[in-house]
């Protein structure tokens, strides 16, 4: 069997491969994992503040 390089396989098998070599998250979202930028506005932090004061 002839070794053919990846970006001279059809598409399918390039696909296949890829699919092959990518990990599972094993039920973990990982949208949630990012963590927020602290620079960024955050509307509910500047009200939980406000509710805190009074």
């Amino acid at each position: 069997m002839k070794l053919v390089p990846l970006n001279k396989q059809s598409k399918k098998a390039q696909k296949k491969y890829h699919a092959r070599n990518r990990r599972d998250w094993n039920g973990l979202k990982p949208t949630t994992r990012v963590v927020k930028s602290k620079k960024a506005y955050d509307r509910k932090k500047m009200q939980k503040t406000t509710i805190e004061q009074d």
